[in-house]
């Protein structure tokens, strides 16, 4: 459950008066530096209190071991006193940070103008036509468009305009569109609650009319056959866990659909896509430790389904068709992988030849191959870069960007013949940009670059890629962004970022949302801690399971170090994450909660024991080889050790904003209202403890593209308030 998160904010004081404040402060914050309006508040208002989360004890019992929960009644979603809850914890949260409302929503306007209103992403082509998406002005949602033949002159047909459909609905999401080989029917997929569960429809683009055709409860995705009548989808359980392949016909009814696949071992889930060769239909089968593969003629849709590689516990692959060979990565005697190919008809793994040894130094993430090139995508000292390799092996190269710290990666390539290589980049201080670069001549043409309305120059920020040394010796990497003008003195605000959590490596992306806080003086950094896979698969398995309190030292090692080298005032030392993030955040603000002025913790992953025993609930039967499974009591005593939720104890915390989804697949919301809940009842300071939950919402947060931003600017004008920077 990757799940990055951006920030950001408005105007403040001149940059005069931060230099005269700055200078006038020591490391510590001098009474000089503006107050916090919300505390103030507080201070003024003693009656303003939090709602009272009533107790109901639950005994919870395992090896010999007994939990009270005191607050396990709040899994009840349909519950009235549940809602009512909620609701009463989002009115105190309304009336705490009344002061700043007027700054939050400065900062959403703020936000929102960076924004190009009218905008369009880079068309590609296929099968005979350009597409795109683009935006109209004051729209919140996209318009799914193409044009036939020729992109300059063609007559742009909108395919889906997806303002129209979400008109109805609070919240409304489209994924996964697809045209039928023969270019005249779309299907796409709609998820109107935020469950990310999904209704499969059929367009008739042609017409321009519906069809009468609709395949609920999938993940979104239509898979066509050749023969432009059937498609492929997957269907979830009770547990959200995609577990069904079915095959689809026009025109008859979903549930005289067949099922071509049952994925039976719940540990596992299912997926089907087609091959960019467009010869294969595919059926994966994902697990934390292992894949596995069965294909399919397209051509074929009623044939046999032949497996590559039987599964087997701790192998991993994932393959690519071209010509006559699969094209297999995999880390079969390779920690950091390497990528193998076998013959169309021998494709087990005694079959496999080496194409790309594996090394010990760099982790082949992904590949992309065309008729005369392959191209890797390698991740090497936490950067990922792109490696061109002709199949002559003659002129093999990385892809040059000039810059120290960044990321790069490869976009749509639909054409095998083509010297042309379509590829994203970006940094903390460039803004997304996609090029065409020709790997024969290694000429990189540049074809947009997101617009950041109101000007930004580069040039006016500086990024830096850090070194700090954790408690048992490990280097960790930062990567940070700062405004030219910072003075490295100790006495700046500082946003520290993590996640560390299933091998996701948070990588040092541009966010235009950012600039709002690094214009009034924050740093901002991202400490790449161990459990993502920034160092390889060696830095992913020294942070999961009985090696994951590393996660939780790293994020705290990196804080100190940046205090210690005067990147941060100690004092103002921000932290946030989201999801399995918000577990690391409710982890180190229990190790350590005299280090943070300030946390976000969004839709948190706190109540670790409780969920995983839980086999009901979604994510838990796939994530035993995450964090391990406590039925197992080692597991059972490791994970209750860090838990957030179960080592809440009576003293004082940093201050807090919690928000949560009540229609969240991913974290339970009950998991970070039970966790408010109980440090409400234990913490012993005064610090503002807030829980925001969005009732139209689950774990992306709100739909559209500018009201996603309403909960971004509440969370800065808290960091910022707290920063006396509420200005």
């Amino acid at each position: 459950m990757p799940f990055p998160l951006n920030a950001s904010l408005l105007r403040l004081l001149p940059l005069c008066a931060f230099l005269f404040i700055f200078a006038a402060c020591n490391s510590k914050s001098e009474p000089t530096m503006p107050k916090s309006k919300i505390l103030e508040h507080l201070a003024q208002n003693p009656d303003l209190k939090p709602p009272v989360c009533k107790k109901i004890p639950k005994e919870l019992t395992i090896h010999g071991d007994t939990r009270i929960d005191n607050y396990y009644w709040l899994n009840q979603r349909d519950n009235p006193e549940v809602i009512a809850y909620l609701e009463a914890e989002n009115e105190y949260t309304r009336r705490v940070l009344e002061p700043v409302k007027p700054f939050e929503d400065e900062l959403y306007d703020e936000i929102i103008g960076r924004i190009k209103q009218t905008d369009m992403s880079v068309p590609y082509k296929d099968n005979g036509y350009w597409y795109y998406v683009r935006y109209d002005e004051g729209k919140e949602y996209p318009l799914y468009c193409r044009k036939k033949k020729d992109l300059e002159t063609g007559t742009e047909e909108i395919m889906l305009d997806v303002n129209q459909l979400a008109e109805p609905y609070d919240f409304y999401n489209v994924t996964g569109p697809s045209v039928s080989p023969d270019n005249k029917i779309l299907a796409y997929g709609e998820d109107t609650l935020s469950r990310r569960i999904y209704t499969i429809r059929f367009k008739n683009l042609e017409t321009g009319e519906m069809l009468e055709d609709f395949i609920p409860n999938t993940t979104g995705g239509a898979v066509w056959a050749n023969d432009n009548q059937t498609v492929f989808y997957s269907v979830k359980d009770e547990t959200l866990r995609s577990y069904k392949i079915f095959k689809h016909r026009l025109g008859t009814p979903a549930d005289a659909d067949e099922e071509v696949f049952h994925e039976a071992d719940p540990t596992f889930s299912c997926f089907v896509y087609k091959t960019k060769s467009k010869q294969f239909i595919v059926i994966g089968s994902w697990h934390t430790l292992s894949n596995e593969y069965r294909v399919l003629d397209a051509d074929n849709p009623d044939g046999e389904w032949r497996i590559i590689q039987p599964r087997e516990r701790g192998l991993e692959y994932s393959i690519a068709h071209f010509a006559d060979k699969w094209y297999i990565r995999t880390n079969l005697d390779a920690r950091n992988f390497r990528l193998m190919a076998a013959p169309l008809d021998a494709t087990t793994k005694e079959n496999w030849t080496e194409v790309i040894p594996h090394r010990e130094d760099v982790l082949l993430e992904d590949m992309e191959i065309f008729k005369d090139y392959l191209v890797l995508e390698e991740r090497i000292e936490g950067i990922r870069k792109l490696r061109i390799r002709p199949w002559s092996g003659e002129g093999e190269h990385y892809v040059d960007f000039g810059e120290e710290a960044y990321v790069s990666y490869v976009s749509v390539n639909m054409d095998f013949d083509t010297e042309l290589l379509r590829l994203g980049y970006t940094s903390m201080t460039t803004p997304n940009s996609v090029y065409d670069y020709n790997m024969r001549t290694r000429e990189l043409k540049l074809l947009k670059r997101q617009e950041v309305v109101g000007g930004y120059e580069p040039s006016d920020y500086v990024s830096e890629r850090l070194w700090a040394t954790a408690r048992d010796g490990e280097r960790v990497p930062i990567s940070l962004v700062y405004k030219k003008g910072y003075r490295k003195d100790g006495s700046a605000p500082l946003l520290l970022y993590g996640y560390g959590s299933y091998g996701a490596s948070m990588d040092p992306t541009f966010s235009s949302v950012r600039l709002s806080l690094l214009d009034r003086g924050f740093v901002y950094a991202i400490a790449h801690i161990r459990g993502g896979e920034e160092l390889g698969r060696r830095w992913y398995e020294n942070g999961k399971l009985l090696k994951k309190k590393n996660t939780f030292f790293d994020f705290i090692d990196c804080a100190e170090y940046l205090a210690a080298q005067k990147y941060a005032d100690p004092g103002r030392i921000f932290a946030m994450g989201g999801s399995a993030g918000g577990l690391l955040m409710g982890a180190v603000v229990n190790m350590r909660p005299d280090l943070w002025k300030g946390v976000i913790a969004a839709v948190p992953f706190v109540d670790v024991v409780t969920t995983m025993l839980d086999e009901s609930i979604p994510l838990t039967t796939g994530e035993f080889d995450e964090w391990g499974n406590p039925k197992n009591e080692e597991f059972y005593h490791y994970i209750k050790s860090y838990s957030p939720y179960d080592n809440v104890e009576a003293k004082a915390y940093p201050a807090m904003l919690v928000t949560t989804g009540l229609h969240d697949s991913q974290v339970q919301y009950w998991e970070p209202a039970k966790w408010v809940a109980k440090l409400r009842e234990l913490k012993t300071d005064d610090n503002p403890l807030l829980l925001h939950t969005n009732m139209d919402a689950g774990h992306g947060g709100q739909s559209g593209r500018f009201r996603r931003y309403r909960e971004t600017a509440m969370e800065y004008a808290f960091i910022l308030d707290l920063a006396g920077l509420a200005e």
